[in-house]
């Protein structure tokens, strides 16, 4: 689980015709190991995350044997949340990630800020959770009404764009994104727009399913993959091909190295990535200075 650093003395900010992001700009573009017209891409995805919203954190629980819990509380534990602190979570409609945020900064305020007023910190703390699919954000907000939350005046749900958010510039002091940038159309405007969104000083993480590459473990990873979760989707949701497109979407995301080398193209500094479970997933982080 050690931490790769990645640097680039220039980068596409001055001169994005040699931009590795710029090339994936295209007519078309894939959705699992089919190519589609980019147009396309986004009404496919969106079916694929309708069909499984109400079972999508069941089924992370089978697909991960429960492991993505611990890998949302490593991201949010890097995230290092504060009272008063605005936070953006894209991609986060089931309010897992959001939740954790909150549950860390009432965890800070109760150890730490005894002396502070709650009510002037709740009023500040604003995490935003943006999700394009309205179905997701449903689920979400249904779970925070069975947690407590549904008045909760500091989360506040946001059905949005990845690629075209509509936050002001230099309005967040973080932003994460967790198993849904493989799942949009173009990589390099959701980079560019988490940049655009944070404050000089704001952190970019993202936790992505990625790439295995010790031979063993990645055939039997493969295996797993491709033959047992599809049919475990086809089993519990009744929908095969949905899980189908999800492990193949994994296979065509950027390598942890040629994603690192986007987020240092889009502006940020201190990039570095650390591999979970030999690369099964990677937390990836930069730095808006």
């Amino acid at each position: 689980m050690a931490l790769r650093s990645v640097t680039r003395r220039i980068g596409s900010k001055f001169f994005p015709m040699f931009s590795s992001a710029n090339q994936l700009h295209s007519h078309a573009t894939s959705f699992g190991f089919k190519e589609v017209p980019e147009e396309e891409k986004s009404r496919l995805v969106g079916n694929v995350f309708s069909n499984v919203a109400s079972n999508y954190d069941l089924m992370n629980d089978l697909m991960s044997g429960g492991l993505h819990r611990l890998w949302k509380d490593r991201l949010v534990s890097e995230l290092n949340p504060f009272p008063g602190m605005k936070h953006l979570d894209v991609a986060g409609g089931t309010g897992d990630v959001a939740f954790r945020i909150l549950d860390r900064i009432n965890d800070v305020k109760r150890r730490a800020m005894q002396d502070v007023r709650e009510d002037d910190l709740q009023d500040q703390t604003q995490v935003y959770v943006c999700d394009i699919n309205p179905r997701m954000l449903s689920v979400g907000k249904k779970r925070a009404i069975e947690r407590g939350l549904g008045e909760e005046g500091s989360l506040i749900w946001v059905e949005g764009d990845a690629e075209a958010l509509s936050f002001p510039d230099n309005s967040m002091d973080g932003y994460t994104i967790a198993f849904g940038i493989r799942n949009v159309t173009h990589i390099e405007k959701v980079l560019d727009e988490a940049y655009r969104v944070l404050r000089r000083g704001g952190r970019f993480l993202c936790l992505e399913l990625s790439h295995v590459e010790a031979p063993l473990f990645k055939e039997l990873y493969d295996y797993y993959s491709f033959s047992i979760i599809p049919a475990v989707g086809e089993l519990v949701v009744g929908d095969r091909e949905s899980y189908q497109y999800l492990v193949e979407s994994i296979r065509k995301f950027p390598s942890q190295e040629k994603f690192a080398s986007m987020i240092v193209d889009a502006g940020f500094q201190k990039v570095e990535y650390e591999n979970l479970v030999g690369g099964v997933v990677a937390i990836h982080s930069g730095l808006k200075l």
